[in-house]
């Protein structure tokens, strides 16, 4: 029975790895859900905990792969992540102590505005060779802050509100921002995670499993994300469309535990 657990695990972080490779977000909003309803994590506090762990270290799979590619900005990166990582701080602090059921309640409402938000076509060509300074600063820490409260709060990467965030701020172009939203969520993921880990709330076999299965997904998609770069607004919709229905059925299974 361990075994199939690990295997599920591995095979939830090939899912996740492959999205946060492909389309730079979506995939680290469904880990919890994974962790919850396919591995069968019992306590909604652990699977955000080790999902946020695994979901930072794909992220870090993803990120080297995208550096290689010269598709990072790091001065952006560097200052989004900075100010999102005390915002992350905070948002776990708080979901640490926010009943369980209802955290996937809200968290399936978030998702849902997620998979709306996807829906709106990535379109936008954006500016190239964009810098960070003293003009856009407080613009790019006030955006990474609030991802990072949200990141931390329900425990995910949070690339799919970084991605646009980074957009707005600076605008980068978007296959630029999927490259450079990794930086922070890998940082958000891993200040979240050692929020969790003092608390005694990260299972830490599980996790390797879901990272080993994510790293094989990560690399995977980040070779497609290169070769389909003009699909990617089809590849949202899908994952927008998968996001809602997740959405739909944790909703059920939340409302159901909360009314019992």
């Amino acid at each position: 029975m361990a075994d199939l657990i690990y295997l599920l695990a591995a095979l939830s972080g090939v899912l996740v790895g492959f999205s946060l490779g492909l389309v730079g977000g979506g995939g680290s909003i469904l880990a919890v859900p994974l962790m919850v309803y396919v591995v069968g994590v019992k306590s909604p506090h652990i699977a955000i905990g080790t999902s946020a762990l695994a979901v930072a270290a794909n992220a870090l799979a993803g990120l080297v792969n995208h550096a290689r590619a010269s598709n990072v900005n790091w001065q952006c990166g560097g200052a989004y992540a900075a100010a999102g990582v005390i915002g992350a701080l905070a948002g776990s602090t708080l979901g640490k102590a926010f009943d369980g059921q209802k955290l996937l309640f809200l968290f399936a409402l978030l998702m849902i505005v997620v998979g709306a938000l996807m829906f709106r076509g990535r379109g936008n060509e954006g500016v190239e060779g964009v810098v960070c300074n003293r003009d856009n600063f407080p613009k790019v820490a006030g955006f990474g802050f609030g991802t990072g409260v949200l990141s931390g709060f329900f425990g995910i990467g949070g690339g799919f509100l970084i991605v646009p965030g980074l957009v707005a701020s600076t605008s980068m172009p978007i296959y630029r921002a999927i490259g450079t939203s990794l930086v922070a969520v890998s940082a958000f993921g891993l200040t979240t995670a050692a929020n969790y880990a003092f608390s005694g709330l990260v299972d830490w076999p599980l996790a390797g499993s879901f990272i080993a299965g994510g790293v094989i997904g990560s690399v995977t998609g980040t070779a497609i994300s290169r070769r389909l770069s003009a699909k990617k607004g089809t590849l949202n919709a899908v994952f927008a469309t998968l996001i809602l229905i997740v959405a739909c059925y944790m909703l059920y299974r939340s409302w159901a535990a909360l009314a019992a």
